[in-house]
């Protein structure tokens, strides 16, 4: 198995002081700017011109 020193400290972030809160924050907030994303993509294409 490699050693890879981003995933290293990623999880030496994740086990600091308060856990795992710091990484699930930043995973729930990157989870719903995707979604918002996702729906304003998809739903920008049924907008109607009545030119």
């Amino acid at each position: 198995m490699e050693h890879h020193p981003a995933a290293a400290w990623l999880t030496e972030a994740a086990a600091q002081q308060q856990g795992a809160g710091n990484l699930l924050r930043v995973v729930l907030v990157v989870m719903i700017l995707g979604c918002v994303l996702t729906a304003w993509f998809l739903l920008r294409g049924y907008k109607r011109k009545d030119d």
